[in-house]
């Protein structure tokens, strides 16, 4: 019941994100009058700051993290993937090389190294998505070449190897096909990870700009009036508690029903 609680929230979270422009939705339209008002049948939650519907907004938000979170996962998990089966695979200096930067990169707290990037690119949604993909590839390159590690040597590539196949084609159709249920699981994660990375960005300012809507500026927007209008702040945090809790509960249950020995019991 709970996995298709999660799964029906997530369905949601893309729904609002690919119909929502669609939509007769008016997320900058400012009514003076209606500052700061709470929710009501006009609006199911509410107004701002300037009077624009928080519900609009929010499923402006939700068009936002899920643009992002969907292109950065697909970045960073071809980037990293293809960066770590090839240093695994040839080993040598490439394989440390590799290595070496992998290490630099996880010195560096992702968040803090997302930041400074951001800031440096300036602010945007494009900028967002290229600071967080810099940051991401790391761990998908970790986690790819872990896995052909151990299955180089395996007979089936050994024999490929032996029978003159080209090094591209084995990594390609002999090993990534392998590693690619990790990867997956890995991916659920790090949308969530995403998320809350592109919001964190926004809340700082360096993510996308007014007019546009982000659960992380409206919350930001939202602190300066948590005493008079809370639901500023606990409406779209509440939609980003929900869409991240989700996605961690569909990645576990993903993982397990990926794990032959948890299938098998």
């Amino acid at each position: 019941m709970r996995i298709w609680i999660s799964i029906g929230i997530l369905v949601l979270w893309a729904a609002m994100a690919l119909f929502g422009p669609f939509l007769p939705l008016s997320p900058d339209a400012i009514d003076l009058p209606k500052i700061l008002h709470g929710p009501g049948l006009d609006a199911w939650l509410g107004h701002d700051d300037l009077g624009r519907s928080i519900l609009d907004r929010l499923i402006m938000g939700a068009q936002t993290s899920f643009i992002v979170s969907l292109w950065v996962v697909l970045i960073s998990i071809i980037v990293g993937t293809v960066i770590g089966a090839t240093s695994a695979y040839f080993g040598g200096w490439l394989d440390l090389v590799v290595v070496r930067i992998i290490d630099v990169f996880l010195a560096v707290p992702g968040i803090l190294l997302a930041i400074a990037l951001a800031g440096v690119m300036g602010p945007g949604i494009e900028n967002v998505v290229i600071a967080l993909s810099i940051v991401g590839w790391v761990g998908y390159a970790r986690l790819s070449r872990a896995q052909v590690m151990a299955l180089k040597h395996r007979d089936h590539v050994v024999a490929a190897t032996a029978l003159g196949t080209a090094p591209q084609t084995i990594i390609r159709r002999h090993l990534i096909p392998l590693i690619a249920a990790p990867l997956i699981v890995e991916a659920t994660f790090g949308i969530a990870g995403v998320v809350i990375a592109e919001a964190s960005l926004s809340f700082l300012g360096l993510g996308v700009q007014p007019p546009e809507a982000s659960w992380g500026s409206m919350i930001r927007d939202g602190t300066r009036y948590m005493l008079v209008a809370p639901h500023m702040v606990i409406a779209p945090g509440i939609a980003m508690m929900l869409v991240v809790l989700s996605v961690n509960l569909f990645g576990d249950w993903l993982r397990d029903r990926l794990d032959v020995r948890t299938r098998q019991r």
